[in-house]
């Protein structure tokens, strides 16, 4: 069940680094004698392709593509094979992993009912966030895996913010520890880019719902 109720929370809120609060974390799980796993949400081959690059050098990393958000399901199934070539042709320090997440579109209008018509940004992508990182939260927790995260804060268009209240929010309710992140910093976001080029990726021009479609007119 999606909760609206911190949707408008973060009114007089105190900006969190959480790029720092990711690199003071990393310093930490250099230390341990086992490399600790990771279940990365992925919302597209793009967007992983720098995650992937950073984080492998610290995490054993399962990459869990979950997006029935996406419109239409060719959309989804070109963006999950993308994901999967890039996971087979990155090189990276310690293996990475894929699970593929069910395709459940109703299951996204179903939260998206009534908030059709707002801009891209707004509360209906809040609810997209929590839908997607509630399912990685699930998954991390059933497989055992150290932590989840998701690497939607890559993007410039994407709320870094509100995306870890809800990490932080949904991993208390099951338990998992939330990787915090604002992955485009640092250059994340070129980074991707370069990589996407290098890796030659269909890169989308929608973020990848029906109603974040570029209009025709």
């Amino acid at each position: 069940m999606i909760n609206f109720a911190w949707s408008l929370s973060i009114n007089n809120k105190k900006v969190m680094n959480y790029q720092r609060e990711l690199d003071s974390l990393l310093q930490q799980t250099v230390k341990e004698a086992k490399t600790p796993t990771l279940l990365l949400h992925s919302c597209c081959a793009p967007c992983s392709s720098y995650v992937l690059e950073y984080l492998s050098q610290y995490f054993q990393i399962t990459v869990f593509y979950y997006n029935p958000n996406i419109y239409p399901q060719e959309e989804f199934e070109k963006r999950m094979a993308e994901q999967e070539k890039l996971i087979k042709q990155l090189q990276t320090k310690n293996p990475v992993a894929f699970i593929k997440g069910e395709y459940e579109p109703s299951r996204f209008y179903h939260i998206a009912k009534g908030l059709e018509n707002l801009k891209e940004g707004e509360i209906r992508c809040f609810v997209c966030y929590e839908m997607r990182l509630e399912e990685a939260a699930q998954m991390a927790k059933n497989g055992n895996f150290d932590y989840f995260a998701t690497t939607l804060s890559v993007s410039p268009q994407k709320n870094a913010e509100k995306i870890n209240e809800i990490g932080e929010k949904i991993g208390q309710k099951y338990e998992i520890k939330h990787l915090p992140s604002d992955f485009k910093k640092r250059g994340g976001y070129l980074r991707s880019i370069q990589l996407a080029k290098e890796q030659g990726l269909y890169r989308q021009n929608y973020c990848g719902c029906v109603f974040s479609m570029p209009s025709k007119d």
